[in-house]
């Protein structure tokens, strides 16, 4: 029973020690932490570019983007992107210093990769970290001038296409803007769109021109989504219900 007792302390002794870690190590686990909050962040399913993936990433708060490398998440093994981030953890002896250490890590951005895959860590490039510009944004749809330009006609007029489309060509749209004209029953609907990006909503705007009344309108939200079937001709010409 002696011999057990006099071992007893020594063996407690490693136990402790073992379980015990240094605050430069819980540091970096807080970095790697940081890092993989950035990753799901990241995580989308929506086709993006390498700059689109690292104009991201940068915004993320407390994160320096130091090389982004690929073309786009969805071409060979998507995006990778060596990102800078801080951790920091108190040394619990002998005055609870505060410990801080900046890290690198990769994060890969592709359809592949889970949203809570733990990043590996990286050698931090040299230099400053990477600045993006920001998107271009769309062109503005010009509903107040479509609305003003459109043709009145009477209630017991015909409408004209030509004139429709001599009013849109007035209007000097930008390139970026399509325009889809269609004459159905002695209507005449007008579509302006911008292209989306297949995922969030659509941005366009409907117009229809009858004996009696000339409309412009933009389509709710939910019915400018991908696939519900709001920034088309038809809907100009033929209005979708209203969601409730």
């Amino acid at each position: 029973m002696r011999r057990l007792l006099r071992f007893t302390p020594l063996l407690l002794l490693t136990v402790g020690c073992g379980v015990v870690q240094s605050p430069t190590s819980e540091a970096t686990d807080a970095a790697r932490e940081g890092a993989t909050k950035a990753g799901r962040l990241l995580d989308s399913r929506r086709p993006r570019t390498a700059e689109e993936v690292g104009r991201a990433a940068s915004g993320i708060d407390g994160v320096e983007v130091m090389r982004v490398t690929g073309t786009s998440t969805h071409d060979g093994k998507g995006v990778d992107v060596i990102v800078r981030v801080s951790g920091s953890a108190y040394d619990k002896w002998p005055d609870h210093e505060k410990i801080t250490v900046t890290r690198c890590f990769t994060l890969r951005v592709s359809p592949g990769t889970e949203s809570d895959a733990v990043p590996e860590g990286a050698d931090c490039p040299d230099g400053a970290p990477l600045t993006f510009a920001p998107p271009p944004a769309p062109p503005r749809l010009p509903y107040e001038e479509l609305r003003t330009t459109l043709p009145r006609v009477p209630k017991d007029g015909r409408v004209d296409e030509a004139g429709v489309r001599r009013a849109l060509a007035a209007l000097d749209l930008d390139p970026k803007i399509h325009t889809e004209v269609k004459e159905d029953g002695g209507r005449v609907g007008v579509l302006l769109s911008v292209d989306g990006n297949g995922f969030d909503a659509q941005d366009c705007l409907l117009a229809r021109v009858t004996p009696g009344a000339t409309e412009v309108r933009a389509p709710p939200r939910i019915q400018r989504m991908p696939g519900e079937g709001g920034c088309t001709v038809g809907n100009a010409l033929d209005p979708l219900p209203l969601p409730h």
